[in-house]
């Protein structure tokens, strides 16, 4: 009987600790099932820019909320589009407003990203680790606020994990929020400055995509689909910012090993 009711106990504290990692994790597949994430593509942005002006028209503070938790749901779900989000904000709401909503829907919904693994999965993953888990903790404890101001300026690892690794580390919500909402500022803004020159990007698209249909003939509309990628507005000299900017975050740990050794 005793065993019965530990084990319906033990049942019970799981399902507690774990039941908001399994409606987040619903509503994702729901999104997801629904194909309602095709939605958040370049594509569409290009498609729709027209329609989304006018229905933004007159209703600019509103909009731009509704943008805002959109974006904050999206990043809390774990969803792409993230980067096409903060280039729609640029592009629809210039790049101050539409950098700074990208800045704070981003930074809420990663840290409700982490307070959710933390709660559900931190301890027990923490404890059923090897020895790995232990040596990163490491790393994050001995100087988190900079890997994790790293790891935000230079995009190497998809966001989503980098919302999540830091919960699973052991890095506090005193130090994640800090550096996740600076390491945030410079994409932000960078990406929201290239959405709002969004216009002569499609300009430049469309000049070429008239261009190929006028050379191709009959198999023109095949062979010359009018396509606008997300990597057309990175830059070299927007990729080395970045770089230049993580290279900087590093600088700090750098020094710590250095004096270290020299003791």
């Amino acid at each position: 009987m005793t065993a019965v009711q530990d084990h319906d106990t033990t049942a019970l504290a799981w399902a507690k600790r774990l039941w908001l990692l399994f409606l987040f994790l619903a509503c994702s597949a729901l999104v997801l099932a629904m194909g309602w994430q095709r939605y958040l593509t370049l594509q569409e942005l290009v498609d729709r820019r027209e329609a989304l002006r006018t229905a933004i028209s007159g209703h600019a503070v509103m909009a731009l909320l509704m943008f805002t938790a959109v974006y904050a749901v999206t990043v809390a779900l774990s969803l792409p589009g993230a980067a096409v989000l903060t280039l729609a904000g640029g592009f629809l709401f210039g790049w101050f407003w539409g950098g700074l909503a990208s800045l704070v829907a981003a930074t809420g919904g990663a840290i409700v990203v982490f307070l959710i693994a933390r709660s559900a999965l931190g301890e027990p993953l923490a404890a059923r680790a090897g020895p790995w888990l232990s040596k990163l903790r490491q790393g994050f404890q001995e100087d988190a606020f900079n890997y994790l101001l790293f790891l935000r300026l230079v995009p190497i690892f998809p966001f989503w994990l980098v919302n999540l690794a830091p919960a699973l580390l052991g890095v506090p919500l005193s130090t994640y929020v800090p550096a996740t909402a600076i390491g945030i500022v410079p994409g932000s803004f960078a990406y929201s400055i290239a959405g709002q020159g969004l216009d002569s990007l499609i300009i430049a698209q469309q000049a070429a995509h008239q261009s190929c249909l006028a050379k191709m003939g009959s198999d023109a509309e095949k062979l010359c689909p009018f396509v606008l990628e997300p990597r057309a507005l990175l830059t070299p000299g927007l990729i080395a910012g970045f770089v230049a900017l993580g290279v900087v975050a590093l600088v700090p740990i750098a020094v710590k090993r250095y004096r270290r050794k020299a003791v």
